[in-house]
């Protein structure tokens, strides 16, 4: 009997996702059939592609490309396929319409709040969860709001000094050897900074345990949102609720401190003081959140600069002669103990030129999503409302 059963549940397990596909299908179909007879004249002429898998889409090969870097590679194929700049594809149940050029990136951004507005899948809301269930994309601005604090020129203006100092700490233990691995050194550099500037920490064994959790985090965010166990998913789930459990306590802390003093100057510091959009004081778990998803955002994209600027520099000597023989003018102006100051950074015109140019080759970021607000026409074909929108980082032109 027992056994019989056991045969039962495993049939069962095959056939409900057979049968699951194939209601999926059967109920697509008859919307369409319903929408045939009366608006077959007006049908919106979509975007040339194809859905893939009911439910699935094309997510697996999206998320794969995603994880290995080579996203672009995803967007060019079909690019080339269907001979379009534009084209639709269906990712984790939603239809979404990829652009594939500047123009179409520029389409989204002038139209934003008009046409579209700021999307961000559901799995950010398990990664980076906010209290009462709030989604991400509703605490976009809150968290554009804090950050705008750290972005200000006078409180940039107090950090380079700082900067300089972790740089050289990070020179002398990581960079005196024959050869480093720049991908490496620059993790540990950049989260090593964004701990001094955003959480006050300088205990290196406290920055190599938020190194592994921000790692899982952000292998979590490439991968296939699939919440099972044994998936990179579910392990940047935990990673994630013990860096905001770990975070809460430091916030518990610094609020006893700011008690005493208010001379605090990192990002904790001001978001106990700051409040939302409906004047409310940020709680606890929510400032943790934010303050995870800074680290994650900063951390991703800052070391991938680092790694393109020092590749770029590699391939280009003539490029790197000049970026050395200014760097070393600036330094030839300063004392041996003289850190780094904001009219410094001011004279590294060719630096900052050659960093611009390395983010317009390849950007760090992979793109993003949006969401239609209502239907839009765009290259002679029509984005229904509702649909996601994903724009393309990595379409850079050759400027003249």
């Amino acid at each position: 009997m027992m056994m019989e059963f056991q045969h039962l549940l495993l049939l069962l397990w095959f056939l409900i996702p057979i049968l699951y596909l194939f209601l999926h299908k059967f109920i697509l179909r008859k919307k369409s059939q319903i929408s045939k007879p009366n608006l077959a004249a007006e049908k919106p002429r979509l975007p040339p592609g194809r859905s893939g898998w009911p439910l699935v889409g094309e997510t697996l090969d999206f998320f794969s490309r995603a994880n290995q870097g080579c996203l672009h590679k995803f967007v060019a194929d079909r690019r080339k396929k269907y001979s379009s700049n534009i084209f639709r594809t269906s990712l984790i149940g939603f239809p979404v319409a990829i652009f594939c050029d500047a123009e179409g990136n520029k389409f989204l951004f002038s139209n934003e709040n008009k046409l579209f507005k700021h999307w961000l899948p559901s799995a950010f809301d398990k990664l980076f969860p906010k209290s009462n269930n709030k989604l991400n994309t509703n605490h976009s601005k809150s968290l554009r709001k804090l950050l705008a604090f750290i972005l200000k020129g006078d409180v940039l203006r107090e950090y380079v000094g700082e900067m300089d100092e972790v740089m050289k700490q990070h020179l002398q233990t990581d960079w005196n050897c024959e050869r480093v691995k720049v991908s490496d050194v620059a993790r540990k550099f950049v989260l090593k900074l964004e701990c001094h500037i955003f959480l006050g920490i300088e205990n290196q064994g406290k920055i190599d345990k938020l190194l592994k959790g921000i790692e899982e985090v952000t292998d979590g965010m490439h991968a296939v949102p699939f919440d099972v166990p044994g998936s990179a998913f579910r392990r940047a789930i935990k990673a994630s609720k013990l860096m905001r459990e770990e975070f809460e306590e430091m916030i518990r802390q610094r609020k006893i401190e700011c008690l005493d003093s208010s001379s605090g100057k990192d990002f904790i510091s001001h978001a106990l003081q700051a409040t939302d959009d409906n004047g409310q004081l940020f709680n606890e778990a929510d400032i943790a959140s934010h303050l995870l998803g800074a680290l994650q955002a900063a951390y991703g994209t800052l070391h991938h600069t680092i790694t393109n600027i020092m590749m770029y520099l590699t391939e280009h000597p003539d490029v790197y002669s000049l970026v050395l023989r200014e760097q070393k003018e600036i330094a030839r102006l300063k004392k041996s103990k003289d850190r780094l100051s904001w009219e410094d950074l001011r004279k590294m015109k060719y630096s900052w030129n050659v960093a611009c140019e390395a983010l317009r080759l390849k950007s760090p970021a992979l793109g993003g999503f949006k969401e239609a607000i209502t239907d839009a026409d765009y290259g002679g074909y029509t984005i229904p409302q509702g649909w996601m929108m994903h724009w393309n980082a990595h379409e850079p032109r050759i400027l003249s």
